[in-house]
Formats: C-alpha cells, structure tokens, sequence
C-alpha cells in the first residue's frame, strides 16, 4: 500500500494486490494534477493505447472548501471510463468491474446526481420545455442527446459502484477497507497495514491549478476579445477554453472554467469587476469556475439560452444539494433569445444553438462602428461536421438531426467574423480546424485542445497566448478612472461632483504583484481606493487572511484617528489604486455629511473587516449597512446560546465561547468567529431522520423564542461580547451567504460519522473463536455507543463496560496464548500493543468513575478504534507474519 501527496486536499493510495488505486480528493482540475505527476500515462495492452489512472474515487465530506467546489468527479469519471476504457466494449480494460465513488452518504448521492446532469443536461422534452423550449425544438433537442448518448441514457449507478462509507469500516475489495477518523480524515486498511489521508485544505492552502500564469495588466478597451484559456480538460499547461470580451470598459466572461480566480489575478482583474458571464454549456471545465463568481457582494449578471440556464442550474443544485432557487441568490438571470441578436448594455450578441450530449450553444458577438459591425465568434463545444453528418436522419421518430439543422448549423458557425475562435478538441462532441479550412475571418484562433497543432492546422489558424488581446474598438478614455469614481458617487451620493473630481485629482498608482502596500502597526497616512486588482490582508497573529477586490477602501479607518494599521496590506495581482490622504479623504466625507455617521459605527466596522465571513469582498457601503443593524449582547461564562427562532448571525467580539453539535463540542469560537448559520440556511426539518433524532434540541425559551428544535449551540467559556446581524441585513450578499453554507455543511460533518457499529461479515478472520468473541465485542462497544448517544439510558453502562473489559482481557490471554503456541514473527509488538491497551482501558475506568458524564463519549470512540485496529488492522498483521 503507498500514499502519495498529489495537491493541496488531493492524495493518491494505491493498493495493488487489491486492485485499487484511488484519487482521494477530486477538485476541479484534479486528473492534470494526476497526469502531472505520472500517475496518469498512456500504456499499450493487448494492441490498444489506453491511459492508467484511478478506479477509484474518495469524495470530500462537503461540497465546499474555500469557496471551491470539493467534489467535482465529472473528469476523472469521464477518464476512468472512456480514456482508460473500462466502458467501451472489447476494450481489454473493460473487465465487468465498475469503477467506484466512495464517502458520505449525501456526498456519493449528490455527486451520483452531478454525473447525471453533466453527462446529460435536461433529461426529457418535459424538462427542455420548461425551460421555455418550443415543443419541436424541445423535441429536436431529445433527439439530438439521445444520439449522443447511443440511443441509452444510463444514471450513474448503472456506469459506477457507489461506497457509502456508513459503517465502522468498510471492504472496498479483495480485504482493503476504508473507516472514516474524523472530518474529511479516512484511512486505508489492508493486510496488516494502512495509511491515513487529510483531505483538509490548510489555513493559507487552496485549490491550485497545474500551470503558472505570467502578471499582467488587462486594457479596458471599448471592443476587444481577451484569450484567457486554449486547453481543454486535460491540457496540463494551460487553462481550459474561455474568453474574456472587453466592451465600453465593462468586462464579460465568456465561460468560467476551473480556476478562473488565477486568471483573473494574471491578469490584475478582481472578481468584482466582472460585469456579467456568457455560458455555453454546463461541462466542468466551463463550469467549475462558478464558485469563484459568488465570491462578490453583489449578484453577477448570468447570460445564456433558457435551456442552458435551466441545465446549470439543475447541475448546481445537483451538486450542492440545494434547491434550484438558491442559484439565483448569487446570479442575475438574464436570457438570451436563439438566432437572434440580444442587447446587452449595448453589446450585441447571438446563441446559436450547437448539437451536443448537453444544452450548447455558441455565441457571436458584435458592437457598432465606423464602416459597420466588428465581430467575434466563441465557437466552444461543437461537433465536427463529419460527425453532424453522421447525425443527419429525416426520420423524425430516430435520433439525430435534419439535413435543414445540418445546413443552417454549419453555414452559420462558416460566417466571416473579425475575430474566430473555434473548438477543435476532435472526438464524438468536438470540432476539426480542417472544417474550417475555408473561412473566411479575419483571425481564426484553435483552441479547445491538449495536443500540440498539426502542420496542416497551423495553415488554418493560429495558437493564442494567455492574455493576448485583439482590440476590435479602441477606447480613447481612461475608463478605469472613470468608472471608479462611479462607483465612488454610489457610495456617497450625499458628495456634489466637484468633490468627487477632488478625489479623482490624487494620484493613481499602479503596485506590483507581492508588494506590501501597507506594513501592520506602522502610521497610516492615505486611503488606497482600488480600481482593478487584488490585495490580501493579514494578520498571523489572529490567522486573519482577507482578499479585497477592485471598489476597496484599504486603509480608510485609521483616518479617523486610530493611528496605526492593524494588519499588512499586499498586493495579490498587479494593482491600479487612487492614493487618497487621510486629510483629503476626511474631508471628503465632512462635505458629504457621512463623517459623523461613520465615526459612530466605527468600531463595528472594524469587527466587521477583521472577520472572515464579512472582512473580504464585501464593500465600503455594505459594511457600512451592517454595522447599522448590528445589536451588541453580552454572555457571563457558561452562558448557553441557542437558536430562538430568529434568523441572525451572533459575531464574536470579545471572549471565547465553544460551538456544540448535540452535546459534542465541536469548534471554539474566538473573536471574528460566528454562530448562528443554521437560522439561515436550513432547518432541522430538512435532514434525515436519525440526524434530527440524535442531535435536535428543543430552542430554549426566551427573548423571541419559538420553541423551535435547533442543532446547534454555543456555551461561553469566558464573558464574552457578540453582535447580532438580522438575516434582512445580508441576504443580499453572495459572498457571505456562499460562506455560511460553507460553514454549516463543515460543521454538520465535523464529527465522526455517526453509525451503528454492527459487526460485518466482511471481518471475519476465519477462526471461529476469535471471531464469536469480536463479535461479542462490536455489541458491546454498540451498546456503549447507545448509552453515549442518548439512544438508551445509562442504567447499565456500568454493568455493560464489566463485562466488556473482562472479555477484552479473557480475548487478548486467548490470543497470546495462540501465539505462544505458533511463534510468529511480530509477535513481541502484539503483546506489547495487549499491554498498552490494558493500561489505557484502566485509565479511562477510573476516569468513568470520577466523570461519567464526559468520559463515556472518549471512552466509547476509544474503543470503537481500538477494536477496528485490533480486527482490520493486527490479526492481518499477525496473520501475516505467521505465513511468512
């Protein structure tokens, strides 16, 4: 068995005699990290090149970390089962055994959904036409997935062995099994040995891509195309296919692939300065980009065809387990009209429906000028005109398409534009350079593709680089600087003009990538208002590591007297910023009459910028909001805090208090933590049965009390200070409502899985004695178990833990005494690990005796590892040596 470290919260275990090598861990772009790394390459059996790779996939127990999606198996499924080949017939790698997706029992669930949806989109002409399809063409488009699909639309569970980890341990195959430890920490265990993997991104760690991408500064021009990804879902080197379209300053993306935030930062673009988002279609590397859009204070205009929204959104609520409305919390829906041009603040654009497995279109842009329109055309995802031909069948009750879609489909995608950027990824659901052989634009760009350019492609269309941009419109003002202080007047509209003008006098500075704009406890003397780029603020000290966008005020309460900076300011990106003095800016304010409005939230807005959940990427004006609505309360040490049937946020201040799930204190809240998500997010009405059960409460009376049932509660360790924020003055907020589930999910999820813990026949070690008396032990460990968690009383706990430790000692003599009598090698280190066990079960009953209260629980999960330990893990050790 071997463990590898492939990325951050990605590990790689292999267990060869078993059959199983595993990707623990699937963010986006997780198989070019395994092909990175060898882990993936091509090998020829039997005659046929196929890829190696994972037969096994080991999901992160929430869907969340960072703001990334954890969870996104659609590639590494797609490369298990057609680029290794375990799907296609007569492959030598399709042996009849499926490949697995392993965890949770709502993760294996959500991402079986996800798979579905990504593999498919809208699943029947009902669904096509709710989305406002016309019924022929709903039916058109059945027709066309069908095709796609070999007339057999397959759910998940037909292609893929789902493993829901929901037992003490699990058998994966041939004897390896797998046991949850703790929050997103599960180990491997096979023939005596096993390895433990942390799938938990660490405090300054987050999803990385493959590649490194240069530092630029991106031209707001009036019309110009931007490339920002050529590779498609393999390409180790370059990110996927994506545009980024420049139009009067504004800045549209054209798909959000994996790790578009890296991009953006390349390119000195903060999140918040993206006005809006074209979408293709939902697969991944178009897809997985979403996340970091919701990383805004405000909804993000979203672009694209009915079916296509309506295919995201039922991907993403698929994926999230949420439902399809919570999608327009973070984006403005905005759809666009097939074959038609659509106005977007002045930008022309037109979809054009593309057939493909999913809901596709490809988009043509255009703006007005001298001697007429300038173009471009954003081709992704098309099927090469060889297999549209294929498709063509005039038969309306077979799958395909008519020899009319055929013609209108492939002379509109051969339009002359200025600027063409066409898919030539190749395949069944990709295009060919050479059907473009003949076109006339002015620059044809081929993208979509992992493999270098062919001789022949390269006559037919050039490779852009990251970055490069193609100005189709100059714009002649510096539009930066005048919609910065746009953006400027919305958050003072009390400022006339000239002093608006005042502020748009200082000088505008431009700072380099890692540069330190302000150092922590130096004098603060200006105000850095950001008009592009990203800046992170830290504190090592608290842990504090904050990203602030373009629309930032850095710096602008230390004007009010505070004197010195809290925390180092540097630069993420390269970064453009007016440098405001603090007399200049104070006086600013006076004029606008808010200087004595912000003097008096102050303080709170400092509490407020020095939290994670409200301190990055929530502007000046919303900060300002929320301090407003914000209610101090004051807890004496041990006071209990519980839900009462308001939806609020409770942000610590001062002291220090513990968060617990049921009775099980599962994270210490220190001042710029927070409670209170589950008022916000979801209810107790919303989760299985055996989890309201167990660890729903009933709200403790008080204050606005409902009587309502809670999971959570906090208890003051010390006096403690909080603030109370009212659902109505966030709900408005992606960024902070994006978190809280975020947080929600982590916490539900950070204790052990709670499961029965029955004996399994998968234990069994083949000596009967040994066996009966495991499985006397498992019952007895269960009915411990039961008494911890409140599902029976504690009437014979004291009776019950007798007898188990008497047989715990009776098992282990029997054992040694087996040992004596066939010597072994290792057998030294089992009597020694007999010996600390003894000594350890002796401990914790003097500590039952004096606390039974807070033992039991450490009692009982003590014994739930040692007798997996002893089971999975030491009789297969033993074993072992003994054969040898």
């Amino acid at each position: 068995m071997q463990k590898l470290r492939v990325t951050n919260g990605v590990y790689w275990v292999e267990i060869p005699e078993a059959d199983l090598y595993i990707l623990c861990g699937c963010p986006a772009d997780a198989v070019k990290h395994l092909m990175k790394m060898g882990l993936i390459a091509e090998r020829e059996r039997n005659g046929v090149v196929a890829q190696t790779g994972p037969n096994a996939i080991l999901l992160s127990d929430t869907t969340i970390q960072k703001g990334s999606f954890s969870n996104l198996a659609e590639f590494p499924v797609l490369q298990m089962l057609y680029l290794q080949g375990m799907i296609l017939p007569h492959h030598p790698n399709n042996t009849g055994r499926k490949p697995m997706l392993i965890g949770l029992e709502d993760q294996v669930r959500t991402q079986s959904g996800y798979i579905y949806r990504g593999t498919y989109g809208l699943l029947s002409e009902e669904e096509i036409r709710e989305a406002g399809v016309p019924g022929p063409l709903a039916r058109d488009m059945v027709r066309i997935k069908r095709w796609f699909a070999f007339d057999n639309i397959r759910r998940t569970e037909e292609l893929m062995e789902l493993k829901v980890v929901d037992s003490p341990a699990v058998e994966l195959r041939g004897g390896a099994f797998i046991r949850r430890r703790g929050f997103n920490r599960y180990e491997f265990l096979y023939g005596g040995e096993s390895v433990t993997v942390d799938l938990n991104l660490g405090d300054t760690e987050e999803y990385l891509p493959t590649y490194l991408l240069g530092s630029q500064t991106l031209r707001r021009e009036y019309f110009s195309v931007v490339h920002i990804g050529e590779g498609d879902g393999w390409d180790v080197t370059r990110p996927c296919m994506a545009s980024m379209v420049c139009f009067q300053g504004r800045i549209y993306l054209v798909d959000a692939g994996p790790n578009i935030v890296h991009s953006l930062n390349a390119l000195g673009v903060s999140i918040n300065e993206i006005s809006g988002i074209f979408h293709t279609h939902g697969h991944d590397d178009h897809f997985a980009g979403l996340t970091s859009l919701v990383s805004t204070d405000h909804r993000i205009a979203y672009y694209a065809a009915p079916a296509v929204r309506a295919s995201i959104v039922k991907k993403y609520a698929s994926l999230t387990g949420r439902n399809e409305a919570t999608f327009y919390q973070y984006f403005e829906p905005h759809d666009l009209l097939l074959d038609q041009w659509n106005s977007v603040e002045g930008l022309e654009v037109m979809p054009v429906l593309s057939p493909h497995p999913v809901e596709t279109t490809v988009f043509f842009f255009r703006a007005l000028w001298e001697k007429g329109y300038r173009t471009y055309a954003h081709l992704a995802d098309i099927s090469s005109f060889e297999v549209l031909r294929k498709m063509v069948v005039e038969d309306p009750g077979k799958n395909g398409i008519t020899q009319e879609a055929y013609d209108s489909f492939t002379q509109k995608a051969l339009t002359p534009v200025n600027i063409k950027k066409i898919d030539i990824g190749g395949g069944l659901i990709h295009g060919r350079a050479e059907d473009f052989s003949a076109d006339a634009s002015g620059k044809v760009y081929l993208s979509h593709t992992s493999a270098p350019l062919t001789d022949a492609q390269k006559e037919i269309g050039s490779c852009a680089a990251f970055g490069q941009q193609d100005v189709l419109i100059s714009m002649h003002a510096d539009s930066l600087l005048k919609d910065g202080l746009r953006v400027l007047r919305g958050y003072f509209p009390g400022a006339s003009e000239d002093d608006v003008a005042m502020l748009g006098n200082c000088p505008v500075v431009r700072i380099p990538p890692e540069t330190i704009v302000q150092r922590a406890d130096t004098p603060a003397h200006d105000v850095y208002f950001l008009l592009s780029g990203m800046l992170e603020l830290i504190d090592s000290k608290t842990g504090l590591h904050n990203r602030n966008s373009a629309g930032s005020l850095i710096g602008e309460l230390e004007c009010f007297g505070t004197g010195t900076t809290p925390r180092t300011c540097r630069a993420l990106s390269n970064v453009t910023a007016l440098r405001i003095p603090c007399e200049i800016y104070l006086e600013f304010l006076r004029r606008a009459g808010v200087e004595s409005a912000l003097r008096e939230v102050r303080d709170r807005r400092r509490i407020l910028q020095g939290s994670w959940l409200f301190g990055e990427m929530v502007s000046f004006p919303l900060q300002a909001r929320i301090a407003r609505a914000m209610e101090r309360r004051f807890l004496k040490e041990d006071d209990v805090l519980a839900p009462q049937g308001r939806a609020e946020i409770l942000l610590l201040d001062d002291g220090l208090m513990s968060v617990f799930l049921g009775a099980t204190p599962i994270e210490n809240l220190t001042p710029g933590g927070f409670f209170g998500e589950e008022t916000i997010m979801r209810g107790a009405k919303d989760l299985p049965e055996d989890w309201r059960a167990r660890f729903t409460r009933p709200s403790m009376r008080g204050r606005g009390s409902t009587g309502s049932h809670h999971l959570f509660e906090a208890r003051a360790l010390l006096p403690s200070t909080l603030y109370a924020i009212p659902a109505e003055a966030i709900e408005d907020i992606p960024v902070v409502q994006w978190k809280l589930m975020e947080t929600y999910e982590r916490r539900l999820k950070s204790r052990r899985a709670e499961v029965h813990f029955l004996w399994h026949e998968s234990y069994v070690l083949g000596v009967p004695d040994l066996d009966e008396q495991h499985r006397e032990l498992f019952a007895l460990i269960e009915s411990l178990a039961a008494i911890a968690e409140g599902r029976s009383n504690g009437d014979g706990m004291n009776g019950t833990m007798g007898k188990l430790v008497t047989l715990a000692r009776s098992h282990l003599q029997y054992e040694e005494t087996l040992s004596a009598a066939s010597p072994a090698k290792g057998y030294e280190v089992v009597i020694r690990e007999h010996s600390d066990f003894v000594k350890k079960v002796e401990g914790l009953l003097k500590y039952l005796d004096k606390a039974p209260v807070d033992a039991l629980p450490a009692t009982v999960e003590f014994l739930k590892d040692w007798v997996i330990d002893h089971t999975l893990v030491e009789h297969r050790r033993f074993r072992l040596a003994a054969k040898s």
